[in-house]
């Protein structure tokens, strides 16, 4: 997926022109800080505290590509076990959609209970919030095969591995690279489900501080941290597709 100039040069445009109406109308109405601060004085807080958000930042994103990865990995290996056994199909299926139903904020506490209030819950929950959509993408990517490219495996006498690795995967790599992006995203949010539940640390853990103390502007850098994070752990995953699928086409253009 390419991103010419004129894409970059409009959203940048699109971003100034929004501060700036942003801080014009703090100014003109007189909007407390503690309501809505202006961008300024949000930078100004991320300047002067910048020690205290690098610090909370590499917290929660160690949570969060930890919490990912994992996703990535149990994710696969439970589609490839679906795919693969009815039986186990049927026993964890309808398991793992009873899983993703739960709000994850309610199994926060029971993770606390049972992990700590350290970093090992956070990246639990990070793992479930995120994992579902890799179970179910790669599963249809495993499946959604041409009939006549099974049939050649067999005439060729393929081996299931075989089948596997020059068939199969091939054919779930888009399908895989779409729900990470996905599950890189929600990495987010569990991570800083955790922290909002009974964190000590993170940039969760500063939003709490903030909304006590009235500290929008404190909210507002956590947040901004949080999106860039998040930005930052997609790019990654846009990255790796690139590098690992290069027969495509990244164009928007036909789109």
């Amino acid at each position: 997926m390419g991103i010419s100039k004129t894409d970059i040069g409009t959203t940048t445009i699109s971003i100034i022109a929004t501060l700036a109406v942003w801080e014009l109308l703090t100014r003109i109405f007189h909007i407390p800080g503690f309501i809505l601060p202006a961008p300024s004085a949000i930078f100004i807080e991320a300047v002067t505290r910048y020690p205290l958000y690098l610090y909370h930042s590499w917290i929660t994103f160690y949570e969060m590509v930890v919490g990912f990865l994992l996703a990535g990995v149990v994710g696969v290996f439970l589609a490839v076990l679906i795919v693969y056994s009815r039986i186990i199909r049927n026993i964890i299926y309808p398991q793992i959609v009873v899983l993703q139903i739960v709000p994850k904020v309610a199994i926060a506490p029971l993770l606390l209970i049972w992990a700590g209030y350290g970093i090992t819950s956070k990246v639990l929950l990070a793992l479930l919030v995120s994992f579902f959509p890799v179970v179910v993408n790669m599963v249809t990517g495993l499946v959604a095969i041409e009939e006549e490219l099974l049939d050649l495996c067999r005439i060729l006498h393929s081996g299931r591995w075989q089948e596997f690795v020059k068939v199969r995967l091939p054919n779930a790599l888009p399908y895989l690279f779409s729900s990470l992006k996905v599950a890189s995203t929600l990495s987010v949010i569990g991570a800083v489900i955790g922290e909002f539940v009974g964190g000590s640390e993170g940039l969760g853990h500063l939003i709490i501080i903030a909304n006590t103390e009235l500290r929008t502007s404190m909210s507002f850098v956590s947040l901004f941290s949080l999106s860039i994070l998040g930005f930052l752990l997609y790019g990654f995953v846009v990255l790796a597709e690139r590098l690992l699928m290069p027969w495509e086409k990244w164009q928007l253009a036909s789109a």
